[in-house]
């Protein structure tokens, strides 16, 4: 990955993912924008979930490990979109699960930090 955009993107999405596996709650509120949304789709069709929704969901999932890899981004001033593809390991009773997804990322400069606005997860099986 060469371009500025995708480092920076890169640095902040392996930030992102290093403190979910480590239910690292205070990192993950400084990360997360106030207004942010993970907007998905699962078996039952599409969903959105809000910030404090998705905080609650994560603290009661047992990650195993997740690997990112960002395919594009783009940087404007205040904002910046990335597409990660992501290999999630999630323990769940007693058996490990694995799932891929393609994310779309928003970041939006707040305060002077980078926040995560909006993820778009999309199911991507086999990738």
């Amino acid at each position: 990955m060469g371009c500025k955009s995708c480092q920076l993107i890169e640095g902040l999405e392996r930030e992102w993912r290093d403190a979910l596996c480590s239910k690292d709650m205070d990192r993950l509120r400084a990360l997360v924008h106030p207004d942010f949304v993970l907007i998905g789709t699962r078996s039952t069709g599409p969903f959105m979930m809000h910030r404090d929704e998705w905080l609650d969901a994560i603290q009661r999932r047992d990650v195993d490990s997740i690997e990112v890899e960002v395919q594009d981004a783009t940087a404007l001033d205040e904002v910046m979109v990335g597409t990660i593809r992501a290999t999630w390991r999630v323990k769940y009773l007693g058996r490990v699960i694995e799932d891929c997804v393609l994310l779309t990322d928003v970041w939006v400069k707040d305060k002077g930090e980078w926040r995560a606005l909006r993820r778009h997860s999309t199911p991507a099986p086999g990738i």
